[in-house]
């Protein structure tokens, strides 16, 4: 393991956390860490608690998932871990910065401004190109991600929660809620779709068609809980297998929770420039959330086939000028189903795009291929994608 360390650069993220103290077992407005109060009445757990409409069935997942740290600093960790009571880290043993566990056997003393959560969790560097940070499991030397998400984060976990089991949406596999930000740890990935687009240049369709057949799958599930997904684009997606076949949305952290999923008008409008619809880009109105995703799916599969965006422009008012008009050229040598289900996202009037519950029924996703996905070797009939622009649009 590399011995440099960067503080992970979060205002207040390891603040009035101690090391030498235990994580509370229960948390106001429910049990968290234990399953009965001093009564033997079961409460409510964090599912319960924020709307997920699962309980109890999940109560005991909930329990094993999700702590919650003192709000309040020990003494002498308050003097040892800096001016914001920063923790600092006692363990003895790390991991190597990659995927997987830990060597049986590895030792290696951490830094000494390296954080330690709930005693446990030993917070590392970010992932290169992501906002996760790497993390280790002191204890069982597994590796770990965390997201690290300002308080108050209810509807971030709602959406998880909901979402929970999908074979699709990156898993949580702890919860740790502090008094001013909420750590969210997950397995690491084997990378992400943004570059692996980018380095196989443009996907044939035979590949293309069955990671966009996962990423459908995804969406529909999403808006049929009630969650609109906001920012979608092919960086949100990660590979969880090294075979790059298996993909996963990493996070739910931009995504909105409707009080009642058939009403998904929004006003909050945010988004990657590149992925934005262009009923987004007008002043002072609503807009569908459902239709928005499905745009962005639509920008996802263009530059998995084609190379290259729809829509690309190194000044923004360019770009979304290009984007309200809804002009793009499909080249020619894409199927004609292709191009069809391309069209079908791409559609200008919200109204006219094919929808989620739609598009799996789609004839280009219906289709079964014969054979193996092939690779990409030298046959583009697009340019290669621009760095210096789509890497900035992407972010």
């Amino acid at each position: 393991m590399d011995t440099t360390f960067r503080t992970p650069n979060v205002p207040n993220a390891f603040s009035r956390i101690a090391p030498n103290n235990k994580p509370d077992e229960v948390a106001t407005g429910g049990v968290i860490g234990a399953g009965v109060n001093g009564g033997g009445e079961q409460k409510k757990c964090l599912h319960y608690r924020l709307h997920c409409g699962r309980f109890p069935m999940h109560t005991q997942q909930c329990q094993q998932r999700v702590m919650r740290v003192p709000a309040t600093t020990n003494s002498a960790s308050a003097e040892n871990g800096g001016s914001n009571g920063a923790a600092t880290a006692t363990a003895e043993t790390a991991g190597n910065q990659g995927t997987g566990t830990v060597p049986a056997g590895a030792v290696l003393m951490p830094p000494a401004n390296a954080a330690l959560l709930a005693e446990r969790y030993l917070l590392l560097d970010l992932v290169d190109g992501g906002s996760l940070y790497k993390c280790v499991d002191v204890k069982t030397h597994e590796e770990l991600v965390c997201k690290i998400a300002n308080n108050p984060c209810s509807n971030l976990l709602t959406a998880h929660f909901r979402l929970d089991g999908h074979a699709h949406i990156n898993p949580l596999q702890k919860v740790i809620q502090g008094s001013n930000q909420t750590y969210l740890f997950f397995t690491p990935s084997q990378g992400d779709l943004h570059s692996y687009v980018r380095v196989r240049k443009r996907l044939r369709e035979v590949e293309a068609r069955r990671l966009f057949r996962q990423m459908c799958e995804t969406v529909k599930a999403c808006h049929e809980q009630g969650i609109v997904l906001r920012d979608l684009k092919l960086r949100k997606f990660i590979f969880a297998d090294e075979e790059k076949t298996h993909l996963r949305l990493e996070s739910l952290e931009d995504a909105v929770v409707l009080d009642n999923p058939a009403e998904d008008l929004l006003q909050d409008k945010r988004g990657c420039p590149a992925y934005v619809s262009p009923e987004i880009l007008k002043a002072n109105t609503t807009y569908s959330g459902k239709a928005a995703d499905m745009w962005s799916l639509g920008v996802i599969l263009y530059t998995m086939l084609v190379g290259r965006y729809p829509f690309n422009d190194s000044e923004h008012a360019s770009l979304f000028a290009k984007i309200s008009r809804g002009h793009f050229q499909v080249p020619e040598c894409l199927t004609s189903k292709a191009r069809c289900m391309i069209r079908a996202l791409l559609r200008r009037d919200p109204e006219e795009r094919i929808t989620s519950d739609d598009i799996l029924y789609h004839p280009w996703l219906l289709h079964e291929d014969n054979r193996e996905s092939g690779r990409t070797t030298g046959d583009q009939c697009v340019p290669e994608i621009d760095d210096s622009g789509d890497e900035d649009d992407d972010k």
